[in-house]
């Protein structure tokens, strides 16, 4: 039983006091009004209304994805900007971090494993390097909140994000073209085309460049605009091929490559005592001795096809992701002889060769009665060197190095049934068997004195389940239940010269949820509501820095989260539309047992025992108790287009960056805001707009390295700029 607080009430009833609601029900005889598009999502590995979904997700497409990504921004651009989603790096632009009901995992090590799962394309992007890969031509994202562990497996417990890149088509030549300009000179510039090629092959290249100056000055070297930019580009060429219409054949070749700085550390950047900067922070200085770069290169492929058998379609899913390189360097403690506290030693990391394959077959049923199905088996495999440098920050000299290798091989078969109890009343259940191993050894250990084993073998089986109903109150409103089980496969750390090679067991998950789905008004609005209960077994946690700069595995006994999410969206008149949205996520670590090694100089607020802070009740790091979202569009129609503005704001409450507590390193509230003003003309087909993003120029600290020197990063700057989009 989920007991429902004041704030959830509040949640529940924001419905029924929205303006908007109050607006639709006036104008509800207006004959007139506009309707709001049916959205269709395939968060059951087939596309349904996502009305009919037994599952808490959201859809991101056309222009909200283009307003989120007009300054130029990476895959963080999704955090706060959905319910219970959150996304954070301690890399920069590279090695993202998802949070999804405050369920995620802060381990920044070469082969850290998430419970958010994130797939493109069909293909699972696994190793953390992956999941960066740029949002550009796609026809949306789908955030699914809760246990997959069924029908997209291991490692997605908290949820799945999803994304589909736009397809070819046989039909004709068209495209789009998108350039915008911003502050420190940020272009971004994307274009698409789908080109038919026979009647029976099409072909789409979609590419995507990105740049920043340098803007940040570095005062111990005395470099003026040497730090903060970055080059990105990205690229996809897909083939279609449909020879009649019983067969299709879907070929995706795509790469990636990115320089620039990496994530700039600063120190003494917390006031001690406080969450607040420090007395002369300047967004666009840091005082370091440490050099500060990283480089990537990325590429994949994969064929989806798909075979009409009158009764079933069969569907083959091939999928090939590697990184060719991954290197990043940089001053952890963010310090120099000018900003002491500070530590000689610089530390890079990466990766030399990283290679996954995966391979799906599944078999979908077509029956006109009551009782449908799928069923299918999955194979991955993965294999990988990463690497671990420190430097001398005096000399720039290489001190130690130590090199891990991983094999990760595993394999699954799943089914899923749908039954149709009566026209009202639909139940579905589903059931995965996966078997998951992984091997790990040191390469190298030069100047390292490794503790323990040079290597570590471990393996997991696992069945996970899920059961679900939805009632169709009346033809504009559903209500659904769900009880899910997940799990996330054993993960390995790599030694260093304090801690040896560390293993996390496998954590599992079983989740309760329930909730109701409408569109209003005559489909000129929709909302929904979810409430859910979870606990997790085992979970796999990352006690990462402290005074030593560690990073190690360690499991909690349970860990528990319960919530709200609520969405509505619709039309106030024909030419103002607004959205809303947010979630209520709480989360505590159960475990009497557990500890973590705190910061040095911190304002530990936890009870500490022999120098270790006892983290039992607790929220998880980066989890956001709250968070919420409203955007709205005002169109005025001229007489040879449309003249708008559209605002977006997002809020997430404050969020603790480690297993601890502490004054310094509890990250506060977070309010950014956007605005677009612009005009489209040829029913759509050019826009100019200008823009801004973080508009009030909010500052926050988002992250921290607790050394004994209070180092952390902030959030990206405002930005002013201008975009131009056209079609053909």
């Amino acid at each position: 039983m989920i007991k429902l607080s004041k704030m959830h009430k509040r949640v529940l009833a924001l419905g029924a006091i929205l303006p908007i609601g109050t607006a639709l029900a006036q104008t509800e005889a207006v004959a007139t009004q506009p309707q709001l598009e049916t959205v269709t999502v395939t968060a059951q590995r087939r596309t349904e209304n996502i009305k009919d979904v037994p599952v808490s997700v959201t859809l991101l497409s056309n222009e909200k994805l283009d307003v989120l990504l007009s300054g130029g921004q990476d895959i963080r651009f999704l955090a706060g900007k959905v319910p219970s989603l959150n996304v954070e790096s301690s890399n920069g632009r590279t090695f993202p971090r998802f949070y999804i009901r405050g369920y995620g995992n802060t381990d920044f090590s070469t082969f850290a494993s998430q419970p958010v799962s994130l797939i493109y394309d069909d293909v699972v992007q696994e190793n953390g390097i992956l999941k960066g890969f740029p949002v550009f031509d796609v026809a949306g994202v789908e955030v699914l909140r809760g246990p997959q562990g069924t029908l997209f497996g291991r490692n997605t417990p908290a949820g799945v994000v999803k994304f589909e890149s736009a397809k070819p088509n046989l039909d004709k030549i068209e495209g789009y073209y998108s350039a915008s300009l911003a502050t420190h000179m940020t272009s971004s510039v994307e274009a698409a085309a789908n080109i038919p090629l026979s009647s029976e092959w099409a072909m789409r290249v979609s590419t995507l460049r990105q740049h920043r100056d340098d803007f940040v000055d570095n005062t111990y070297t005395k470099q003026n605009d040497t730090l903060e930019g970055y080059n990105e580009h990205a690229e996809r060429v897909q083939f279609l091929y449909k020879p009649s219409t019983t067969f299709n054949a879907l070929f995706n070749v795509h790469a990636r490559s990115t320089t620039g700085s990496a994530r700039l550390f600063r120190a003494n950047l917390i006031k001690k005592g406080t969450n607040d900067f420090a007395d002369g922070y300047d967004f666009t200085k840091i005082s370091t001795d440490g050099l500060n770069f990283q480089n990537l290169t990325t590429n994949g492929a994969n064929a989806r096809l798909t075979w009409d058998l009158g009764s079933v379609k069969l569907f083959s899913i091939t999928g090939y992701e590697g990184i060719d390189n991954y290197y990043t360097r940089g001053d952890i403690d963010g310090g120099s002889p000018a900003n002491p506290p500070r530590f000689p030693v610089q530390t890079a990391g990466g990766i030399k060769q990283l290679s996954q394959y995966s391979q799906e077959f599944r078999v979908e049923s077509k029956n006109a009665g009551p009782l449908n199905w799928q069923t299918g088996v999955y194979y991955f495999k993965e294999s990988g060197t990463g690497f671990s440098d420190n430097f001398d920050s005096t000399t720039q000299l290489q001190t130690s190095d130590l090199t891990s290798h991983q094999n990760n091989t595993a394999y699954a078969a799943f089914g899923s049934v749908t039954y149709d109890v009566s026209s009202d009343f639909t139940l579905r259940g589903g059931l995965r068997y996966t078997h998951d191993e992984k091997d790990f050894r040191t390469v190298n250990a030069w100047n390292v004195d490794q503790i323990g084993p040079k290597s570590v073998d471990v393996s997991k089986n696992k069945a996970n389940w899920d059961l679900s109903g939805t009632y169709k109150i009346n033809k504009d409103v559903s209500a659904y239940g769900r009880v899910a089980t997940g799990f996330r496969a054993p993960s390995i750390a790599a030694a260093s010269a304090s801690v040896p090679i560390t293993v996390a067991d496998a954590e599992t998950i079983t989740s309760i949820e329930a909730g109701i789905k409408a569109d209003l008004f005559n489909r000129r609005a929709r909302a929904s509501l979810s409430v859910y209960n979870y606990e997790v077994k085992n979970q796999q946690l990352t006690v990462v820095g402290g005074t030593s700069n560690v990073t190690k595995l360690i499991n909690a006994a349970k860990t528990a989260g319960r919530g709200v999410e609520a969405e509505i969206e619709g039309f106030v008149t024909p030419d103002f539309k607004v959205s809303l949205s947010g979630s209520y996520n709480h989360t505590e670590i159960k475990d009497p047992s557990l500890y973590a090694a705190p910061c040095g100089t911190c304002t530990v607020t936890d009870p500490i025992v022999n120098g270790l802070a006892s983290i039992n009740g607790n929220p998880l790091p980066q989890a956001a108790k709250y968070i919420v979202n409203a955007s709205a569009r005002y169109n005025w129609p001229l007489a040879n287009g449309n003249l708008f503005v559209l605002t977006d704001w997002s809020y997430r409450s404050k969020v603790n960056f480690f297993l601890y507590e502490s004054k310094e390193f509890t990250g506060k509230e977070m309010l950014e805001g956007g605005l677009r003003v612009g005009y489209n003309w040829a029913d759509g087909k050019y826009e100019l707009a200008g823009f801004a993003r973080n508009i009030t120029n909010t500052q926050r600290i988002i992250g921290g390295i607790d050394f004994n020197n209070l180092t952390g990063f902030v959030n990206e700057p405002r930005q002013f700029g201008v975009q131009f989009r056209g079609g053909f």
